[in-house]
Formats: C-alpha cells, sequence, structure tokens
C-alpha cells in the first residue's frame, strides 16, 4: 500500500503536481518576456509592417473610378471598347447621374487626377465639364450625349472611354505596369512611349551605382579598418574620431559641402588648375552627373563600411598571423591566407549596410546629381510629394523592395548570411 502511494505523481511544495506546477511556471515567464518586448512589438508594427502592408496594398487600389463612377461602370461592361463607335446614350445618362453625384461630393477632380496619370489632359476636362454638368437636370434635360460633347469635345472621342473602362476596374496592376514603363491598354500591356521609358533606365542605373559606390567603399575602408585594428590604442581612438566626426555633422550639410567643391569654379578644380593639372578652360565637369554622386555617396557612406570591418578586424587574434610569419610566410602571404579569409564576415556586413544604404538616398543624387547622377528613389520622392500619384510611388517603392531582397537572398546562397559579422 505504501509502495503504491510513493508511486504516484510528485507533489510540487503547495501540493500540485510538479508536472503542472513546471508548465505553470513556464507560461509565466512566457507572459513576462512577452511583456518586456510587447513596446517594442508594438513600435515595430506600427512604425514598420503596417507602412510596408499599405504601401503594397496602395501599389495594386484603384477603387476610385469603380466609386465616383458606378453607373457609368456598369454601362461600359455593355459597350465595345474595340468597335471604335462611341457609347450609347444610355451610357451619357449614367455618367451625368455619376458626374452630379460626384461633384456635390468633390470626387469628380480627384477622379480627374487618377485618370490623367494614364492620359494627359483628362484632369482638366473633368474639373472644366463639371462646373456645367451639375447644372444639367437627370431628368428634364434628357439626351446628354451632344450635350455632353459640347460641354468638352473630350466626351466625343472614344479614346476617353477606353480610358475610363481600363481603368474601373478596383485592384489593377496598372502601377507596376507604369513602374516598368509599359502601359495598361484594353488589348493588354503595352510598351510606353520612348519619350516615357524612363523608370527602367533609373533602376539599371540605381543598382550599378549603387555597386560602384560599395566597392569604393570598400576599397577605402579596408585600410583604414586595417589600421584602426593594429595601431595602438592611443592613436587608434584617434582616428575612430576623425571616422566619426562626419556623423557629428549634418547630412544636408556635408551634401551641400560637396556641391560647393564639385562645381567648375569649385575648391577641386582651383586646386587642380593652380598645380598646372587642368587648364583653367577645360575644367572638369564633376558636379550634376553619375561621377559627383558616386564622390559624395562613397564619402558619406564609407564610415558604415569602416565600423563593421573594424569591429570584425578588431577581434583577429594577432597570434595568428606571428605563427604564420614564424613558419616562412611572407607579409603578403600572411595577409592574403591567414588575416583577409577571417576578414570576410566584415566586408559582408559593410556591404549589405553601404548597399541597401545607398540604392535608397535621394538628398544627395538630388543635390549634386542633376539630372544624370539622379536614383530611382529620387523619382518615388517626386511621385509621392509633387505629382501625388501615390500609386506607382508605392509600385515604385515595391519593385525596389523586391530588388533588395533578392539581392539579400543570393548573398545568402552564395555567401551566407551567417558568415556576416558585426564583431
Amino acid at each position: 500500500m505504501t509502495d503504491a502511494t510513493q508511486s504516484g505523481p510528485m507533489l510540487a511544495a503547495d501540493g500540485t503536481p510538479l508536472k503542472k506546477s513546471l508548465a505553470r511556471s513556464l507560461r509565466r515567464r512566457k507572459v513576462r518576456a512577452l511583456a518586456l518586448i510587447a513596446p517594442l512589438l508594438l513600435f515595430v508594427l506600427l512604425s514598420f509592417v503596417i507602412p510596408i502592408v499599405s504601401m503594397l496594398f496602395r501599389s495594386v487600389e484603384n477603387g476610385i473610378v469603380s466609386e465616383t463612377l458606378p453607373l457609368t461602370v456598369v454601362e461600359l461592361r455593355n459597350w465595345d471598347a474595340d468597335s471604335g463607335e462611341l457609347p450609347d446614350e444610355a451610357l451619357y445618362a449614367a455618367f451625368v447621374k455619376d458626374m452630379i453625384a460626384a461633384v456635390e461630393a468633390k470626387e469628380h477632380t480627384r477622379l480627374g487626377t487618377r485618370l490623367n496619370y494614364e492620359e494627359t489632359g483628362m484632369s482638366s476636362m473633368f474639373r472644366k465639364s463639371g462646373r456645367n454638368i451639375k447644372r444639367l437636370d437627370p431628368e428634364a434635360d434628357a439626351p446628354f450625349k451632344e450635350k455632353l460633347i459640347d460641354i468638352h469635345e473630350g466626351w466625343g472621342e472614344v479614346e476617353t472611354w477606353r480610358t475610363i473602362k481600363t481603368h474601373a476596374v478596383p485592384i489593377t496592376n496598372g502601377y507596376f505596369l507604369n513602374a516598368i514603363d509599359m502601359r495598361r491598354t484594353p488589348e493588354g500591356p503595352r510598351a510606353q512611349p520612348e519619350d516615357k521609358q524612363i523608370l527602367v533606365k533609373l533602376f539599371g542605373r540605381t543598382l550599378f551605382m549603387s555597386l560602384i559606390i560599395t566597392g569604393a567603399c570598400i576599397l577605402l575602408a579596408y585600410p583604414v579598418s586595417y589600421l584602426l585594428a593594429t595601431l595602438p590604442m592611443r592613436v587608434s581612438n584617434l582616428l575612430m574620431i576623425l571616422v566619426l566626426l562626419p556623423f557629428w555633422t549634418s547630412l544636408l550639410v556635408r551634401t551641400s559641402a560637396w556641391k560647393v567643391m564639385l562645381q567648375q569654379q569649385g575648391v577641386i578644380n582651383e586646386t587642380l588648375v593652380w598645380l598646372g593639372f587642368v587648364a583653367d578652360d577645360a575644367r572638369l565637369v564633376i558636379i550634376n552627373n553619375q561621377f559627383g554622386t558616386i564622390i559624395a555617396m562613397t564619402h558619406i557612406l564609407l564610415p558604415f563600411m569602416i565600423l563593421p570591418m573594424y569591429s570584425v578586424m578588431q577581434t583577429i587574434p594577432p597570434s595568428y598571423t606571428r605563427a604564420a610569419k614564424s613558419m616562412g610566410a611572407t607579409n603578403w602571404t600572411t595577409f592574403w591566407r591567414i588575416y583577409f579569409p577571417q576578414s570576410i564576415p566584415g566586408i559582408g556586413a559593410g556591404s549589405i549596410l553601404v548597399f541597401i544604404l545607398a540604392i535608397g538616398y535621394y538628398i544627395t543624387p538630388e543635390i549634386v546629381g542633376g539630372t544624370k547622377g539622379v536614383f530611382i528613389s529620387n523619382r518615388i520622392a517626386y511621385h509621392i510629394s509633387s505629382s501625388l500619384n501615390w500609386g506607382l510611388a508605392a509600385a515604385l517603392g515595391t519593385i525596389l523592395l523586391a530588388v533588395v531582397l533578392l539581392l539579400y537572398w543570393c548573398y545568402d546562397k552564395i555567401v551566407g548570411i551567417d558568415n556576416v559579422k558585426l564583431g
């Protein structure tokens, strides 16, 4: 009887089964840990996840046409856009009813702005027509076809109604097509006119220049990081202050300083003329082009390459190089076969950091790049702040995000993200 009692479940001090008590204690620890990181999770959710999801949705959302012109959209489904003939009177009557409601709600200008992204002139046509259409009586003033054409000749053009029908879908791929220099048409995707094909070129320029800037940072940062890691602490600390000094200066100030230095009458050209390397009438053009952007951005992003490299190099034991030299290795062999492989994680970390920062820069290219040295991020900023084409800006941002993730995945497959270290 006693043996049977002793073989039962073990009890905690409060009399509950030990397994149940341990499980309850583990749950409490998880809840406390979650409570500690909850503010960080909330911050990431509000400042990162929700904006990204909003951008992804904005890049395909297109409900303004169907919401503003619901009756017209229904009639457009019965109209053959390829016939070359204007819609019938029923569609014009539906359009008048929708426009009167849209003018009262002051939505017709927003609709015109949206359609103007696809066909130039639609914005002014909706704005000017709205003043006269609101005076029409949907019941007494029929028929409306000739009246609308008299208000604006655009309502008598087949292309106007084709544009409205093409972009009346609530979810569209039109913004993404525009982002790759194409456009949505009733016949399917079509290439933009040659004078409007600029975005693919900007994507290529952004990737190309970002790679050059990253490579330039590697070449300049490696010897500096090596000195920081191998020199005596007193000298190393002094050099570190010089490396960190740019962080104490505004980015706008540093970029503006480069604009002054790179001008044809700037410090660099004046020095070259004074030294006799360049003739006074043949000064270098190193501003408002790709070269100026690469110089300025390399200087600005260089500390972001030096710091990861330095943190990794500082952890490389000097005894490794001494042991190699004691076995007869030359300085070059010691560096190339012993030191350099151990510094690769720092190069990887700095390269990822600099490349991702470079690909999204827009202040520096805007100031020193002119028209030939701007990035795709400058175009995104333009559509957000000037043209207000947020759908296209969101599509461009989504493609840029996808490119970065793809390159990150390729880097992980080739190098291995586990080999990237910050020290």
